[in-house]
């Protein structure tokens, strides 16, 4: 056997090794995405299930103006409380969406169907019903496990899908997501783009199928995304306190002593703290209270060159947890954002928007000094960097 050897631990290794790592890696990524996908199916069956229940629950009181947004409050504080993240009101509704729109009769024959091995798995139809105590009862006839397999797609396509509201066009995007393997970014693409609209109307249907199979760079996830996913994260009550690299990291650890070493008035509240506007999930870097200011301050990090995109992203920040996370009796959020790109060190407050002027001042006397904070950054980097390089 040929011999090779191994500069990071000083043994001699046999010449294939390399390909042993390369297999042992593949085989835990593949593991990975297929866990992802059994999640996520399951995920979805257990989230149809939670729309049945709601939906048949409020048949009693649906004569009542609003009865149906009262359920899901008292519902979403109640779950919560007893069940960890994941039950707000909008993921509440989109269960509730999901059922109404994925038709409970067609899954039950469908399931029905394939449990005699009669027929393979057709294309479920959907449209909006009334739930009826024969889908109640047929649905006791199944496990999760059971309903999973009628949905292939991970849960962060159907709620996507449920925000296309012309029924021929769901079903197109479901079943070509379905046939083509697209990611959530294929899928988000293709619907923003009107592909269904847009392939109603070609003469070259066939030649633009096999187009939108093709992925793109910015369309592929690794398994570490597809396990740490927000929806699988919050399904499976686990922390995702996670960053996008190892310097990133670093930094945030770094800039959450610091910050406490600067005095007693910060007090720690959270790291990677996710948010949910609309559709679209945010995570914030850093949180502290400020005792002496009696607010929240907003910490968000960027590795690049700070831009209006960012000061509009921190804006959202700080207006979501004026309406969220911060109490009455407090004063709104500030928000701080630090830049760490080569050269170019920042520190910046986002105090637009305060009641007046003379709050705004109180801020800036009473935060950090951003001169400080931009040279400690500055420092930080490249002592972090040059740690890496010797790595």
């Amino acid at each position: 056997m040929a011999i090779g050897h191994d500069k990071t631990t000083s043994h001699f290794v046999p010449a294939n090794y390399d390909s042993l790592i390369g297999t042992i890696r593949s085989l835990v990524e593949t593991a990975r995405r297929s866990a992802a996908r059994s999640v996520n199916a399951l995920m979805t069956a257990t989230y149809w299930e939670i729309g049945r229940r709601i939906v048949e629950f409020e048949q009693s009181g649906k004569q009542r103006a609003g009865y149906g947004q009262e359920l899901l409050k008292r519902l979403a504080g109640d779950l919560s409380g007893r069940l960890g993240r994941g039950f707000a009101v909008d993921n509440l509704q989109r269960m509730r969406g999901l059922y109404l729109a994925w038709d409970p009769e067609r899954i039950y024959a469908t399931l029905s169907r394939k449990s005699l091995n009669t027929d393979p798995l057709p294309q479920i139809s959907q449209r909006s019903h009334t739930p009826s105590a024969k889908s109640a009862t047929m649905s006791r006839n199944f496990e999760l496990s059971d309903l999973a397999l009628v949905f292939p797609l991970p849960w962060s396509h159907y709620v996507r899908l449920l925000a296309v509201k012309n029924l021929e066009a769901r079903s197109f995007y479901e079943t070509e997501a379905l046939r083509g393997g697209w990611s959530f970014r294929q899928l988000d693409r293709q619907i923003a783009s009107l592909f269904y609209e847009r392939i109603a109307l070609s003469k070259n249907k066939a030649t633009m199928l096999a187009k939108s199979a093709k992925a793109t760079i910015d369309d592929s996830i690794t398994a570490e995304e597809g396990i740490q996913d927000p929806f699988v994260l919050e399904f499976l009550d686990l922390k995702d306190e996670y960053s996008e690299s190892d310097l990133e990291d670093a930094l945030i650890h770094h800039l959450e002593h610091f910050l406490l070493e600067l005095g007693g008035d910060f007090a720690f509240i959270g790291r990677q703290k996710r948010l949910r506007v609309g559709g679209e999930w945010y995570r914030v870097d850093l949180i502290f209270f400020h005792r002496g200011l009696r607010c929240l301050v907003i910490v968000d990090l960027k590795l690049g060159k700070f831009t209006h995109a960012d000061a509009g992203q921190m804006h959202l920040y700080l207006n979501y947890a004026r309406e969220n996370w911060s109490r009455p009796e407090e004063n709104p959020p500030v928000g701080l954002i630090l830049c760490a790109q080569k050269d170019d060190a920042l520190a910046r407050y986002a105090l637009e928007g305060l009641p007046n002027k003379v709050l705004a001042r109180e801020y800036k006397l009473a935060l950090p000094d951003e001169k400080l904070l931009a040279r400690e950054i500055e420092k930080t980097r490249k002592i972090l960097e040059a740690r890496r390089r010797v790595v």
